[in-house]
């Protein structure tokens, strides 16, 4: 009886040892960017590099401090155009998707559209979106849009492709149609997928916004970028770019947690389904 109580203290020490892992997700990469930041600062100085070309972080943050208000007003125009041009590709990528599953036709005579769209330098059609459509959302929501749904189709194939042949014979057999093949077992298996794709398509998505406002725009962080390069002014320069990556990571930290609240939420659905088959 004494060596069966033994391993329990083991697992009362599991939750810390938990605790431990996810600060350790956290305090890490934290402690790494503020050395990063430190090294910096601490190369400029002893260098001492001229402002105009490589300014320090301090001067940067004072920089931040003092146009914030800025910043955000027309952070607010960047990032309305990034999620509506995001949104647009998850919300056409996934249909595209299930059809070139379920399609051989399709799947041939769009792919090589998909490829050539892909390859295509975004920067040379950047222009012709502004003589098309003029300057405004439109532009900027396409540009968007187009250099971000090319990794969203293709990981959502790549994962509606994934799944395993014995439990699409085991849902036929038991009377299954192609709807409910999809929805019960194709969507959920490719969550992950589609998920990866998406945190591709929204670093992407960032990019096509601020090439679309460097070409033609008079709002959002792309145009204060160009402003402040004409301006020779290297501390704006620095603090847009440090900004914007700062953005990056937010929207990709949002779609981190909400994959994590799917797949969480698949693996809960699995559970009881599998309790109740018990």
């Amino acid at each position: 009886m004494a060596d069966q109580a033994a391993p329990l203290p083991k697992e009362r020490d599991a939750p810390v040892a938990a605790k431990k892992g996810s600060h350790s997700d956290w305090v890490v990469p934290t402690l790494s960017l503020i050395g990063c930041l430190v090294l910096w600062e601490g190369a400029v100085r002893f260098f001492n590099v001229p402002i105009y070309m490589v300014p320090p972080p301090s001067a940067i943050a004072e920089n931040i401090r003092e146009t914030y208000p800025m910043l955000i007003s027309e952070t607010i125009s960047s990032v309305t155009a990034i999620v509506v041009g995001f949104l647009l590709a998850v919300a056409i990528s996934i249909p595209a998707a299930t059809l070139m599953i379920y399609s051989k036709f399709f799947r041939r005579a769009v792919y090589p559209i998909l490829l050539t769209a892909q390859i295509l330098p975004k920067v040379a059609l950047a222009p012709l979106f502004i003589v098309w459509f003029g300057f405004g959302l439109l532009p900027k929501v396409l540009m968007t849009f187009l250099i971000s749904f090319f990794p969203m189709v293709i990981d959502t194939v790549i994962g509606l492709n994934a799944v395993r042949p014995e439990s699409l014979m085991l849902l036929r057999s038991m009377g299954g149609t192609r709807w409910q093949a999809f929805w019960k077992i194709r969507l959920p298996g490719a969550l992950p997928n589609i998920f990866g794709g998406a945190k591709v398509a929204i670093t992407f998505a960032v990019v096509g916004t601020i090439v679309a406002e460097f070409v033609g725009s008079d709002h959002g962080l792309g145009y204060v970028l160009v402003l402040a390069r004409g301006n020779l002014d290297t501390v704006t320069v620095f603090a847009v770019i440090l900004w914007l990556i700062g953005v990056g990571f937010l929207l990709y930290f949002v779609l981190e947690f909400l994959e994590r609240l799917c797949l969480r939420g698949r693996a809960n659905n699995r559970s009881h389904e599998l309790g109740a088959g018990l």
